[in-house]
């Protein structure tokens, strides 16, 4: 249980693997719906959108540790690595556990020893085993991204691990 949650839920973060930093092109569209309290109407949306900077610095200010949006805090600290890593207070106790530069370079969590690494220490330091183990997809979902965002996908990815290792 606990392989096809990790493996289920860093595919479904990582786009099947292939992405170890977020992707914030939105059209301004797509900002209302997604970050509805950052962007609440198509004139502040219009001001960001496709410019993943500025989103990320809006997105993601006044929260998990990042300072306000001129901080640049939002853009320095945005998802990266296979669990997409998110925010100021992640990457100190990332780098601090682990020993590493995340927190000074954050760009190294684009490597893959380290995009690893820190999906890793995320899912520990979250205690995912134990929603894993409940087969609680839905619970681990929204430990790792706050809501239930992408949940169709991760339950998808699950139960294809979850099918093959039973037909093992």
């Amino acid at each position: 249980f606990r392989i096809a949650g990790f493996l289920s839920n860093t595919a479904h973060e990582s786009g099947g693997f292939k992405f170890v930093k977020e992707n914030l092109h939105y059209s301004a569209a797509s900002l209302m719906r997604v970050w509805a309290s950052r962007f609440p109407t198509l004139e502040i949306a219009n001001q960001y959108a496709m410019n993943p900077e500025k989103i990320a610095n809006r997105a993601y200010c006044d929260r998990m540790g990042n300072g306000n949006e001129a901080s640049g805090d939002g853009a320095k600290y945005i998802g990266r690595g296979l669990i997409q890593l998110t925010g100021k207070n992640n990457y100190v106790a990332y780098s601090m556990a682990c020993d590493n530069e995340a927190l000074t370079k954050p760009e190294i969590v684009e490597q893959p020893k380290y995009a690893a690494e820190s999906a890793g220490w995320f899912w520990s330091v979250n205690k995912l085993n134990t929603l894993a183990d409940a087969q609680d997809v839905q619970g681990m979902c929204r430990r790792i991204n706050g809501g239930l965002h992408g949940l169709d996908d991760r339950q998808m990815k699950y139960s294809k691990v979850m099918a093959y290792f039973e037909s093992r």
